[in-house]
């Protein structure tokens, strides 16, 4: 399996976005994180930013299918990020990855989500595995 997979092989980049209001009040009622600084500018302005950021859950998640769109014969055995500065409503999301460990059994990954700001505001994981039967 990891044959083809490389230290260094870079995870095609994937564009998400931009998020609205509407999409951030729609993410918020089905996650049930209901915090005015994703909902409210007034909120938002008054720690400084020029918007609300978008739910860090969310964009964590949008790694989601771009892994699977790389690898649809690997599944996601663990997902992780730490959230390192806020990505606004209305930032167009540019998600990548880069392979950093490969052997037969598992695929680690870097993974990094930049907004506006061209800084990154998730660096996160992801471990991959074979599918069962793959």
């Amino acid at each position: 399996m990891s044959g083809d997979i490389k230290v260094g092989d870079i995870i095609p980049e994937t564009i998400i976005g931009p998020f609205d209001a509407p999409s951030l009040t729609r993410y918020a009622e089905v996650s049930g994180d209901a915090n005015p600084l994703h909902l409210d500018d007034a909120v938002a302005a008054a720690i400084g930013l020029t918007a609300p950021p978008v739910h860090g859950m969310k964009l964590l998640a949008a790694f989601e299918p771009m892994l699977r769109a790389w690898r649809d014969d690997l599944i996601i055995s663990s997902l992780a990020g730490r959230f390192v500065q806020p990505i606004l409503r209305g930032d167009t999301v540019r998600l990548s990855g880069r392979v950093l460990r490969a052997t037969d059994d598992e695929i680690f990954v870097r993974l990094t989500a930049y907004g506006a700001a061209r800084a990154p505001g998730i660096i996160g994981e992801a471990t991959l595995r074979p599918k069962a039967g793959a």
